[in-house]
């Protein structure tokens, strides 16, 4: 079936719905030149899966910045891609309640989604370990051009960033937000995720178990198309252009 009639069922469904929830994994930002992690030329193969171990971050800070600043600080300079402008667009005109990122760059906010819950953190953002003060990049950024370890100015702990590393629990904010919504969705939607990686798969599931109907974009097909309403197995960006053209027709984008 051609794209573009799949984006026109998806746009009906969307229309039907009172309340809709998305999840996006790290497949809607690899047009944005962000690689996901576990494909062939990811981010896991360039830095080891370890450098998002939290005990990595604690036992050896200097290590994981070394790492950080060169692969991991980058992603907040990348820009947003169709995909984004798509799911932004679709909260303005009132079809998307919530979205819900498994990513850490921030790119959603950037293309102008405003109701977004960052399951797993971000990259913009630090915290002393110790007494919780925050800091920005640049500042992080300035002690290490300096050769020091960041280290808070209040009371000297090392300060980590705001991602939910292997080790962290889930920001409480973050997992509540996310569980009412699957709760209350009359449509659930998930773009660019395998979703493999718990407990964000496990809240598709929720919403499914909750009633509401499952919705899958995605390049591969995922361990749970089997439990969808609809699924479309299609390059995000070929997708979300035939969103972008058909709201087009119907009114100013």
């Amino acid at each position: 079936m051609l794209v573009q009639e799949k984006a026109r069922q998806f746009l009906d469904i969307l229309k039907s719905s009172d309340y809709t929830a998305v999840l996006t994994g790290a497949g809607v930002s690899t047009a944005s030149g962000i690689p996901d992690f576990r494909s062939t030329d990811g981010l896991y193969s360039r830095i080891s899966q370890k450098t998002f171990e939290l005990d990595f971050l604690l036992s050896r800070p200097e290590a994981y910045y070394q790492i950080a600043v060169e692969h991991i600080h980058p992603l907040a300079d990348k820009q947003p891609n169709t995909t984004h402008t798509m799911l932004a667009e679709l909260e303005r005109r009132g079809l998307v309640d919530l979205l819900i990122t498994q990513n850490i760059d921030g790119l959603h906010q950037k293309a102008g989604s405003e109701n977004v819950v960052e399951f797993h953190g971000n990259v913009t953002g630090f915290h002393c370990t110790h007494c919780g003060k925050t800091y920005d990049r640049s500042w992080v950024e300035a002690q290490i051009q300096s050769r020091r370890l960041p280290c808070c100015a209040e009371c000297g702990a090392v300060v980590r960033p705001d991602i939910v590393f292997f080790g962290d629990m889930i920001p409480l904010e973050a997992l509540t937000a996310a569980r009412l919504s699957a709760e209350q969705a009359e449509l659930f939607c998930v773009f660019g995720s395998s979703l493999q990686v718990q407990p964000a798969a496990g809240i598709a599931m929720l919403a499914r178990e909750f009633g509401s109907k499952l919705a899958i974009v995605n390049r591969e097909p995922t361990g749970m198309d089997h439990l969808a309403d609809w699924v479309c197995n299609a390059d995000l960006t070929d997708f979300s252009k035939a969103v972008l053209d058909i709201l087009l027709s119907e009114g100013s984008v």
